[in-house]
């Protein structure tokens, strides 16, 4: 739970800041309440459409050495749009890409910082596991 707080306060953190530097994206009146919504529905988006559309757009990821990510990042931000009600407000398509940078720059800093990248790989190795490595000689 503790580690899910922290995901929804950087993404929350990343999103008011993106907010406050780009004229093209709005957070409904500076509200607490709305900024930990938006930031919630975010999340769900990252992590349930995100992965699906990396996955149908993998031939254009690679074809673009990675830059077609960043349209992914943006697209994620106009879905928050749609989804949050008013509350967050992307005024196009190049405020979102640009705005996805962004968000992306400021959640990486903030998930550094705070060791949030070492949780993740904390959570995937099994730290009582013995690996045996085979020489070759």
């Amino acid at each position: 739970m503790r580690h899910f707080l922290l995901r929804l306060i950087v993404n929350a953190i990343a999103l008011a800041i993106t907010a406050a530097i780009l004229p093209g994206i709005h957070i409904d009146q500076n509200n607490l309440g709305a900024l930990a919504l938006v930031a919630l529905i975010f999340g769900v988006v990252n992590a349930l459409v995100k992965p699906l559309l990396i996955i149908m757009s993998c031939p254009l990821i690679i074809l673009t050495l990675g830059l077609f990510a960043v349209v992914i990042n943006g697209l994620m931000l106009l879905i928050t749009d749609a989804l949050s009600g008013g509350r967050f407000e992307v005024d196009g398509f190049w405020w979102a890409v640009l705005g996805g940078l962004i968000v992306g720059f400021f959640s990486s800093l903030l998930e550094g910082v705070l060791g949030l990248d070492e949780d993740d790989d904390d959570h995937h190795h099994d730290k009582d596991q013995v690996i045996f490595f085979k020489g070759h000689g």
